[in-house]
């Protein structure tokens, strides 16, 4: 490796700025992060809340869905749009008995309840959202005083949600999807699977605090609920995982929910190979935009979306994206990365000449947001708490391949294919660092800036891994001599 230390001089007052030989993927990156200035306020009552929230002009509702969401690409942004707020105000909301509700109107600050979710069940991934804060902003005090607002959280869920068979019962709609063939469903698969993610990542919090008792207790109930899952929610007639009914039967419609226990580490291999066949299978979820919502051959898809009835919905493609990660798919959730941008990218330009937007639900099979009539409808144009999860987060972590964990002063940059790419001056726990990826007259050279020494490993797919430490200043290696 060739050190070659110049100083540095990076911009700290804005979001990192991308690198990659197609302009348009770079250009619909840095509208997303200009856009967000007008949706990024604060609320017109200071008593509310009194800092800047993410926040869609249109609804004047906060809902917790759409906060964890955008925790995933606010923690890139340099601290300019702080992802903390949105949970923030969460945890503020939180009530004597540990309830936090999934959706609060904006200036009053009260809870917003429907008949078909009376107790306002939310996603619960509150644990995951902290566990990723916490490797992007590297704040243990944040994990220490979030833990016993987590704990007192979960507990309430189990309070109203938890059946006496070890599963939950909950309406369909609090996994996050509001439409869809699964009205039957009273035990759904999102939801459960997302109570063991919520056990899972309290779990690793409780390593990183070293908190033994902590990490024992949501450990076994993460194991505990995981059998539970894969004995009654799986399907060896389908090879998927369902919901139930009220009987606890399997409902066997297959849906994009089927895919969170991926996310969850819940099948073992020869049920993932089997899922993810289903992903890749063009009759089914791989559809030109990946991934539709209802798999393409069930009666009740719809090519126009229509909702969760075949819409390919940013945030659910992310997670669907990240669970292929789990199972060292990467070339895989690259490449679907990018095909589902460029159906973004082709709405946003319809024809490179009228101004298109950004929505939080796509069509599935030719460019276009989705159709989604009547009063229920929750189509939404520059939805940016969803979008933004596929033109950010996907952005660096999927097609630059950057992953970051401040705490270990770590970055992985995990890539099938070598071109030309890479990220500036992105924050790295008061550590501001550029790498990218270009071809010179030597051959295929990373470059590297840095202020402080932190330590970067490589991983071509298929190729060669190793870890390097990053001195500050300047300097290059050649992939090929790596």
């Amino acid at each position: 490796m060739k050190y070659d230390i110049l100083n540095v001089g990076m911009n700290k007052k804005e979001p990192p700025r991308l690198v990659y030989y197609d302009q348009d993927f770079v250009d619909v990156y840095e509208k997303s992060w200009i856009w967000l200035r007008d949706q990024f306020i604060k609320p017109e009552d200071d008593s509310v809340f009194n800092k800047p929230l993410l926040l869609h002009p249109e609804t004047g509702t906060l809902t917790l869905e759409e906060s964890l969401y955008a925790s995933f690409f606010l923690v890139y942004s340099n601290n300019i749009y702080p992802a903390q707020n949105n949970l923030d105000f969460f945890y503020q909301k939180q009530e004597e008995d540990g309830a936090i509700r999934s959706c609060y109107d904006i200036k009053t600050g009260k809870p917003i309840f429907t008949p078909e979710n009376p107790h306002g069940l939310g996603p619960a991934l509150l644990p995951l959202v902290e566990f990723n804060l916490y490797h992007k902003i590297g704040s243990k005090k944040r994990l220490r005083d979030v833990v016993p607002a987590l704990k007192r959280y979960l507990a309430w869920i189990d309070s109203v949600a938890k059946d006496a068979n070890g599963l939950y019962r909950a309406p369909f709609t609090a996994g996050g999807m509001t439409n869809g063939p699964r009205t039957e469903a009273s035990y759904p698969i999102d939801f459960n699977t997302q109570m063991a993610i919520s056990f899972l990542y309290l779990s690793a919090i409780g390593d990183l605090l070293n908190d033994k008792e902590t990490s024992f207790t949501y450990k076994k109930y993460y194991y505990s609920l995981k059998n539970r899952i894969n004995n009654q929610m799986w399907s060896d007639e389908t090879n998927f995982y369902h919901d139930l009914d009220a009987n606890e039967k399997i409902i066997p419609v297959k849906t994009i929910a089927g895919f969170w226990p991926l996310l969850a580490e819940i099948p073992k291999e020869s049920r993932s190979e089997i899922l993810i066949t289903k992903l890749q299978d063009e009759k089914q979820f791989y559809s030109p935009n990946p991934f539709p919502s209802v798999s393409m051959d069930e009666p009740t898809y719809t090519k126009y979306g229509e909702g969760y009835y075949g819409s390919v919905f940013p945030h659910l493609t992310y997670m669907v994206i990240k669970g292929l990660e789990k199972y060292s798919y990467y070339e895989l959730a690259r490449e679907v990365t990018i095909k589902h941008l460029y159906y973004i990218l082709d709405t946003l330009h319809p024809d490179h000449k009228v101004k298109g937007l950004l929505w939080n639900a796509y069509l599935p099979t030719r460019e276009g947001s989705a159709r989604w009539e009547g009063p229920d409808s929750q189509l939404r144009a520059q939805h940016l708490a969803y979008a933004c999860v596929s033109t950010i987060a996907l952005m660096i972590e999927n097609v630059v391949g950057l992953l970051i964990s401040l705490p270990k002063k770590t970055v992985d940059w995990i890539v099938p294919t070598i071109e030309l790419m890479g990220v500036e001056s992105l924050s790295l726990k008061r550590n501001f660092i550029s790498i990218n990826v270009a071809k010179s007259n030597r051959g295929w050279e990373i470059r590297l800036e840095s202020e402080k020494l932190y330590y970067f490993t490589v991983n071509i797919v298929g190729v060669k891994r190793k870890t390097l430490p990053i001195p500050s200043g300047k300097c290059s290696l050649l992939v090929d001599k790596i």
